[in-house]
């Protein structure tokens, strides 16, 4: 991809402070024109197609309500077996990994831009990225937040309306604001079909 090449996304995506160049301007615009028309298809496959056609790669059985909504795409990779229910927003500035047979419930949303805390600095529109890896088997509520740098393991839980300010390991359920470990969820026996 031509954007691969173009400075001010290698230092975007690396986290390093960047302003946005004209090719990311165009992705930007881009992706917004194609997000606003496949958020308009009642059609299943014809919508989660071309949302697809818009991400960095995604693996099998992937399926998004409308509204799916992301910045630039290319910065998403997403495994196999991905739901997102309605109102479902990625900011990719940064990179967002989510793995396998992972599902988003309604406005959830993860968040990478990492904005300027000196006001001088964020005057100049510039601004950082923190990658968010969502891991195997996570199961994200309602209105739940993910912020900049956070990792989440395998088997999480993420109560509805939870912000997630900080990274978490496997098997456990996190809820509140900011989120904290509720309990432990071990993964149970599989069932037999």
């Amino acid at each position: 991809m031509e954007i691969d090449n173009d400075p001010a996304y290698q230092q975007m995506i690396n986290g390093e402070l960047y302003m946005e160049s004209p090719i990311l301007q165009e992705r930007r615009r881009y992706v917004r024109r194609e997000i606003m028309k496949y958020n308009q298809i009642a059609d299943n496959d014809e919508r989660n197609n071309g949302m697809k056609s818009l991400l960095r790669s995604v693996g099998d059985r992937f399926f998004v309500e409308p509204t799916f909504e992301f910045s630039y795409g290319v910065n998403i990779t997403i495994g196999n077996h991905f739901y997102a229910n309605h109102g479902v927003t990625i900011c990719d500035e940064g990179v967002v990994k989510i793995g396998n047979d992972c599902k988003f419930g309604p406005k959830v949303g993860l968040y990478t831009p990492v904005h300027p805390l000196d006001p001088t600095v964020r005057r100049t529109e510039a601004e950082r990225t923190a990658p968010i890896t969502i891991g195997n088997d996570v199961w994200i509520g309602g209105s739940a937040m993910i912020l900049p740098g956070v990792t989440l393991g395998n088997n999480v839980v993420v109560g509805a309306g939870s912000v997630v300010t900080h990274s978490f390991p496997d098997n456990v359920v996190v809820v509140g604001n900011p989120a904290r470990v509720l309990k432990t969820n071990e993964p149970s026996a599989p069932v037999d079909k």
